[in-house]
């Protein structure tokens, strides 16, 4: 049956073919049908074989994202990497503006150096994610897939600092401060036991209800500004806010984890038509600066110092949540001690380069450990080209300098959120145990000490003045010491 379909196709063919076929026999044509059945079959065949192949690659290569020592392709592993550097970026940077803002204020520096603060802020939390991915000696570094920044967790304590002394002081009690975190990660075992879930969520719960002024004074935009309290303010806070509310709530996939991003952008273009941008700053910054060392110089003063050994302890006993959550979530075990006691190290070895150049203490970012929990990606090849991503914004004045362009009303509209979430988080932890007298009273009197002194500063004005700076200045301290202490004098219930 194919040989008329085939002698009819030669018919219809132009005069030359025609012409040549009048000299080949049907015996010839047959022969040459045959052979040209056979050829097609072959390439057929050659390109399932390649098509399956090909797949077969694609799928093995993809697989390799989900292995810690998996080899990914580039293509694969990169847009993986910046989704997670989007979401950090402004987390990470906000801090350093804030609290660039208040020395900025008080004429100790100048934008520029600001927009140094926000370079280190990148630089630091790049070095800090590269610490933790390699684990030196699996003794200075977790071995887990994490991104470390610049944490909202100090910020309280870092404003009280900034604006009671400088900028000097602030780095040079972080960097003493910080051996606090060396010695918990060395000793990390034996003192769990005064960290319970109760306790850690008291302190994490205070942390963000603190948060809460800073949030409602830059929406309002910026305490101490020429337009505090306009109603251009509040406009491009609200819309930014309501941008950030709606993907959290009704968005999916990268539009959901990228919300806060996506909220700014929105915000900053609806602030640009009101006037509440100025671009100067990215005019005069270079393309490329590296951090200099000291620039803010070093000063030691003990009780700010105390207060943030405190705060080291504090956050190293919550950064156990995310390194298990990361663990279970992404490598479906639990984390080894030594990974723990590693982590921790690493980001108390992080956070004290930082104070050397110019970047504020570190922590791991809970918005990281989501995408690991959502993706279930912990190839470190990802989080090495994200680290990268980091290193690289952060060596550029001219990208730092745009992120300080943010108006105060933008970055009050997307953080209040953050700060919200983080009171929820310690409600969560304050709920996983039984809510007794006992335990009712530990969380209520920890609360109510630590805020309660904090918003009324004067009520130590006999005290010593480092008393007013440990205990007055940051509702942290106090709770942390006030739960600790009554959780382990006041007698347990039967029930527990």
């Amino acid at each position: 049956m194919a040989m008329p379909f085939f002698l009819l196709i030669l018919e219809n063919s132009n005069d030359k073919i025609k012409l040549y076929m009048r000299g080949i026999s049907v015996r010839n044509i047959h022969e040459i049908y045959i052979k040209f059945q056979r050829h097609s079959k072959g390439i057929f065949e050659k390109r399932c074989v390649y098509r399956k192949e090909k797949e077969k690659k694609e799928m093995n290569n993809r697989e390799e994202l989900f292995k810690w020592n998996g080899n990914p392709s580039f293509k694969q592993a990169f847009p993986l990497a910046l989704q997670h550097v989007v979401a950090m970026i402004v987390g990470c940077v906000t801090p350093a503006i804030i609290v660039g803002g208040i020395a900025q204020g008080k004429g100790e520096i100048t934008p520029a150096d600001v927009t140094m603060l926000v370079q280190a802020a990148l630089l630091i939390a790049g070095i800090g994610t590269l610490i933790q991915l390699i684990a030196f000696k699996h003794t200075i570094g977790s071995g887990l897939p994490v991104i470390m920044g610049v944490s909202f967790a100090y910020l309280a304590t870092l404003q009280g600092i900034a604006g009671e002394f400088d900028l000097a002081t602030l780095f040079g009690s972080q960097l003493v401060g910080a051996v606090a975190a060396l010695l918990v990660g060395i000793f990390i075992k034996k003192l769990l036991f005064l960290f319970p879930p109760m306790v850690t969520g008291t302190v994490v719960f205070v942390i963000g209800v603190t948060l809460y002024p800073t949030a409602i004074n830059y929406m309002a935009g910026g305490k101490g500004s020429a337009d505090y309290g306009s109603w251009k303010n509040w406009l491009v806070a609200l819309i930014t806010l309501a941008v950030v509310i709606a993907l959290n709530n009704f968005g999916k996939g990268a539009a959901k984890l990228s919300s806060i991003l996506i909220g700014m952008i929105v915000g900053y273009v609806v602030a640009i038509p009101l006037g509440l941008v100025d671009f100067s700053p990215v005019q005069e910054a270079g393309w490329f600066q590296i951090a200099e060392p000291f620039h803010f110089g070093i000063k030691f003063n003990p009780s700010c110092i105390i207060t943030m050994a405190i705060l080291y302890v504090i956050n190293s006993v919550q950064a156990i949540g995310d390194f298990t959550a990361v663990s279970e979530g992404g490598l479906d075990r639990e984390p080894t001690p030594q990974e723990l006691s590693g982590g921790i190290i690493g980001n108390g070895l992080g956070s004290m380069i930082g104070a050397c150049i110019g970047g504020l203490p570190t922590a791991t970012f809970s918005q990281n450990v989501g995408i690991v929990n959502t993706t279930k990606v912990v190839a470190k090849k990802v989080f090495m080209i994200a680290s990268g991503m980091i290193l690289l914004a952060g060596i550029i004045p001219k990208f730092a300098s745009l992120l300080t362009t943010i108006p105060a009303c933008v970055l009050g509209g997307a953080t209040i959120t953050v700060f919200s979430s983080i009171a929820m988080t310690g409600m969560k932890l304050i709920m996983k145990e039984k809510m007794g007298p006992r335990n009712t009273t530990i969380i209520g009197l920890g609360i109510a000490l630590g805020v309660g002194v904090t918003l009324v500063p004067e009520s130590l004005a006999m005290f010593p003045s480092w008393v007013t700076l440990i205990f007055g200045k940051s509702a942290v301290v106090l709770s942390t010491i006030v739960t600790v202490v009554l959780n382990q004098i006041l007698p347990k219930e039967k029930t527990e």
